[in-house]
């Protein structure tokens, strides 16, 4: 198994993490986003997107993060990473999608590039375009773990799940763009209760080979 990887890259993050929890060992291949790596022709070739991650497993290519979390948990059901009631894995993707197809499609570098180079906004706008989607996706989530009784640990009981996973990965850029998350106390237990395990903690972005050391 080989995962094309960008330590700061929050889909990767979730591939990690997911990887880690079911204890699948991987070779990693670091794609420098900010170089350019994801562009070279051998790299398009794999990802016509030019976007990480990429996974390689038996010869089979993945792409786009939460189709990969889902083939892992078809192929690798064990622990599992969604309920078994089909209402509650219902719940359990629709929350991870705040994150997924919400939030973080509007901070991507690729984004963030665009609107500096193309719309001409300042750094001080920018940002403010960042905390906005970021926060939006944090609130929706805090009322969301608000009305749900089967809460309990993490996002549904006392397992992770995709749910948590994706809830990780919307806090991560929320804390590195400074945006205030006093308002969101159920989002943040969650995100502590996470990040003491292990499979979440060796995940982060800081905690991989290739972080670059500021």
């Amino acid at each position: 198994m080989k995962l094309y990887s960008y330590y700061r890259s929050m889909a990767t993050f979730r591939v990690r993490i997911a990887l880690n929890i079911k204890g699948l060992k991987r070779d990693d291949e670091f794609i420098h986003l900010e170089h350019g790596d994801q562009f070279k022709p051998e790299y398009k070739a794999l990802n016509p997107q030019s976007v990480v991650p990429t996974l390689i497993d038996d010869g089979a290519r993945l792409f786009q993060s939460l189709a990969i979390l889902e083939y892992l948990e078809e192929k690798y059901p064990s622990p599992p990473l969604l309920p078994k009631d089909a209402l509650a894995r219902a719940w359990v993707r629709g929350f991870a999608l705040i994150n997924v197809a919400d939030s973080h499609p509007l901070i991507v570098p690729r984004i963030r590039n665009y609107l500096t180079r193309v719309m001409k906004i300042d750094d001080a706008t920018r940002l403010a375009w960042i905390q906005h989607w970021l926060g939006a996706g944090l609130q929706a989530m805090e009322e969301l773990l608000a009305e749900r009784k089967e809460s309990g640990k993490f996002c549904h009981g006392d397992a992770p799940t995709f749910a948590d996973i994706c809830l990780v990965t919307q806090v991560t850029p929320a804390q590195l763009f400074k945006c205030k998350l006093d308002a969101y106390p159920r989002v943040m237990r969650i995100h502590e209760a996470c990040m003491m395990i292990p499979a979440f903690a060796e995940a982060h972005p800081l905690k991989q080979p290739d972080a670059e050391k500021h």
